[in-house]
């Protein structure tokens, strides 16, 4: 669920003063992802120039703002960097959260606009850009590295056994959504068992790591109305095997990018490379587990949320759609 932050838009005015020198006339929240710890706003300084305004909860971000004017002035003109503080920095703590500030673009992200051909081959070529780019060593270290870790996978096994313990929910949604993960039983656990056993195999084969977004779903690719494309969202980028972003070309999150001739113009601008299906296939399959654990946990062992518990639920559902992430991780694996 979305968090409201008990810090006041006057007093990120003050920050943005302050701490930015922008002389901010409005501050306007935006209802943007599903991002359960952030909040973003669009600020409008007198002058009518725009800014987008980045709350975190958490400073796990640093790095990613570290990385992005890097990439940016080593030519990959596709990543957007944030704004420097008076202080020089790329971000900002006030009151135990993690300020970020943009130059405001114009435009729709991936989910609410189809990307063209020419955008598909744009991707391709920014994202291999990405997947080659030389940090240094010192950067590199501070990237957090792919572990292949269990959490999601216990979670879900977890909340299974509260149901079968005897766990009720308190209401219609989440009634409705314990009867469904019941219902799909047998898919969900093969979903997590199998995605265990791959994440068992991937690790033996050791496979290159490269710079990978590792969030790079349709509602991080942003279409200006100018005609450029951005890559967006660098809060948690990893050292992992390039499968971690592709697996996104033709995943079926949230029901779009998932049309071959999509990815036929994707890799026309990446170039030609070898895909591990079996890597492919454990990034498809661990992005669903961890969605039913995230969804799953609030929606299930909580009542909290509000009006976003419906949200949710919807997000929930569209997985086992046709030809949503569900049925397209299942096709990976059964066909390499």
């Amino acid at each position: 669920m979305i968090e409201k932050y008990p810090i006041s838009e006057q007093h990120i005015i003050d920050c943005l003063h302050a701490d930015y020198g922008l002389e901010v006339a409005q501050l306007k929240e935006i209802l943007l992802g599903a991002d359960i710890g952030a909040s973003v706003y669009k600020a409008q300084t007198h002058d009518k120039t725009s800014y987008f305004v980045k709350m975190k909860r958490d400073h796990d971000t640093e790095i990613g703002t570290t990385i992005q004017p890097m990439l940016h002035d080593g030519g990959i003109q596709h990543i957007i960097s944030p704004i420097t503080s008076r202080h020089g920095k790329p971000t900002h703590h006030i009151d135990g959260c993690t300020l970020i500030v943009y130059p405001f673009i114009e435009g729709h992200d991936g989910f609410s606009q189809d990307l063209t051909n020419d955008q598909w081959v744009t991707l391709g070529r920014a994202l291999k850009r990405v997947h080659t780019f030389q940090l240094p060593l010192s950067i590199k270290s501070q990237i957090r590295q792919e572990s292949y870790s269990p959490h999601w996978r216990n979670t879900v096994r977890s909340i299974y056994a509260a149901l079968d313990a005897g766990h009720k929910p308190t209401d219609t949604i989440g009634i409705q959504l314990a009867a469904f993960i019941k219902e799909q039983r047998d898919v969900i656990l093969h979903i997590v068992d199998r995605a265990e056993e791959l994440g068992h195999t991937i690790q033996q084969q050791s496979p290159e790591f490269v710079l990978c977004h590792s969030d790079l779903h349709a509602g991080n690719v942003l279409l200006a109305d100018t005609g450029n494309m951005f890559i967006v969202d660098w809060d948690s980028p990893i050292m992992a095997p390039k499968e971690r972003d592709i697996m996104f070309i033709g995943g079926g999150v949230a029901n779009v990018w998932n049309k071959p001739h999509e990815e036929d113009f994707f890799y026309r601008g990446y170039g030609t490379t070898e895909i591990n299906r079996e890597i492919l296939a454990y990034y498809r399959f661990e992005r669903i587990v961890e969605d039913i654990a995230v969804y799953s946990e609030q929606l299930i062992l909580s009542a909290d949320g509000g009006e976003d518990r419906n949200v949710m639920y919807t997000h929930f559902m569209d997985m086992f759609e046709p030809c949503g992430v569900v049925a397209i991780a299942l096709e990976t694996d059964t066909n390499p």
